[in-house]
């Protein structure tokens, strides 16, 4: 007999994003790097523009607190630096000299983690991405409590 449950979405999401940033930590490592996979999203954002954590969760599919909390790591491991925009209700983030150079070195490693992602949904016979894409625009219009609620209603 089997024992296992079957996995929920939840943790099916969490373990392929747990593989997936093993594997980048390994080529992290390999470029003897200290870097935190979460910086990408924050990094990637910067380098094509964003100036402020509004713009960068603009741009990146996660929460602002989320991406403030990532600025703050940035900041303090001297890769970012933040300065009170002309309002003073905002702050404007760049990249310092360190950070850029950091940039410059993970642009062929993001090159390649894209390619590395086609190859795999290819393998797997799924475009991954669009389907999440997918999902998250249905879960943005329907939450999932919503869903959750509407299906109970009915048992």
């Amino acid at each position: 007999m089997d024992d296992k449950l079957p996995p929920g979405l939840g943790e099916l999401l969490r373990y392929v994003g747990e593989l997936v940033e093993q594997g980048a930590d390994d080529h992290y490592r390999a470029m003897s790097l200290n870097y935190r996979a979460r910086y990408t999203p924050v990094l990637r954002a910067l380098s094509s523009g964003a100036q402020t954590v509004t713009e960068v969760t603009g741009l990146t599919r996660l929460t602002q607190g989320a991406i403030s909390q990532t600025v703050s790591l940035l900041e303090s491991d001297g890769l970012i630096s933040r300065h009170a925009l002309d309002d003073g209700r905002k702050t404007r983030i760049q990249l310092t000299p360190r950070g850029r150079t950091l940039v410059e070195r993970l642009e062929h490693h993001w090159v390649a983690t894209f390619a590395a992602i086609d190859v795999l949904e290819k393998e797997i016979g799924y475009p991954l991405r669009e389907v999440l894409t997918a999902a998250a625009r249905e879960l943005e219009r329907q939450g999932f409590s919503a869903r959750l609620a509407a299906v109970k209603a009915t048992l």
